[in-house]
């Protein structure tokens, strides 16, 4: 059954790592919220979208290797060099749950417009499929946010597809341009009101409501980050929902 409503998981957590090599990963509970999230049933259909570090065959044998075993049912859509199912509208509406791994947002959502991807994302949105995605996976949805799509000094991005009506900020924590990058998006109004999550953390958004959010380790938190009146930038920290883990001892991977 398709979610009730529609619903994004916006995040900067995702995969885990096995401590066995940095493509050795298994889920997180990220994605058994996604399935629950999308009412999936017993065997969810998970397609995984790569666009963002150009469709990489490593990333996507380790999204398969991941799922391997577990009760996913998983497949993924590659647009380089050409789509590779003949229906890719179709492909994605039949899905559960679509993962949009890290990355460049830029080239993503570049790539995505030229293919037109961008309308049948939408359409499986409101559909009840829900959209969800790490880091480039979670800013995408946004009107935009932090970025290094352009090199190592983070820039502003603001070209994200825009259904949800904030900025986003991943990485919060463990990356140190962001913080101060996102307060002066923010302060200038380069970005309204945004959304920040330390690594670990996931936002729940059914509709363009921010509903909760979540997290898979203690100790990290989501951020609300907006221009007050004065024009003082406010920072309120909103904890997250901790998340039952059933595998394995968590690692550091996203």
């Amino acid at each position: 059954m398709p979610a009730s409503e529609p619903t994004i998981v916006a995040t900067s957590m995702g995969f885990l790592s096995r401590r066995r090599g940095p493509y050795d990963l298994r889920p997180g509970p990220v994605f058994e919220l996604a399935a629950e999230l999308a009412e999936a049933g017993p065997a969810p259909r998970l397609c995984y979208l790569g666009q963002a570090v150009g469709d990489r065959d490593s990333s996507i044998a380790a999204v398969h290797a991941a799922f391997a075993g577990t009760r996913f049912r998983a497949s993924h859509l590659a647009l380089f060099p050409m789509p590779n199912v003949d229906d890719v509208r179709a492909h994605l509406l039949a899905q559960d749950v679509l993962w949009v791994g890290g990355g460049s947002v830029a080239n993503l959502c570049a790539v995505w417009r030229v293919h037109g991807l961008d309308e049948i994302l939408h359409e499986c949105w409101q559909a009840g499929v829900v959209l969800a995605g790490v880091s480039a996976g979670s800013i995408c949805w946004h009107l935009g946010g932090a970025t290094d799509s352009f090199g190592p000094r983070l820039r502003g991005f603001t070209d994200g597809l825009g259904w949800l009506p904030y900025g986003n900020g991943v990485h919060y924590d463990s990356e140190e341009q962001r913080r101060p990058l996102m307060h002066a998006l923010v302060a200038d109004g380069t970005l309204p009101t945004s959304h920040c999550t330390d690594d670990g953390v996931g936002l729940v958004y059914r509709g363009t409501r921010l509903v909760e959010a979540v997290a898979d380790r203690p100790g990290v938190a989501a951020y609300e980050v907006a221009r007050a009146a004065d024009g003082e930038v406010r920072e309120t920290r909103i904890e997250p929902r901790l998340l039952a883990d059933r595998g394995e001892p968590t690692g550091g991977g996203r």
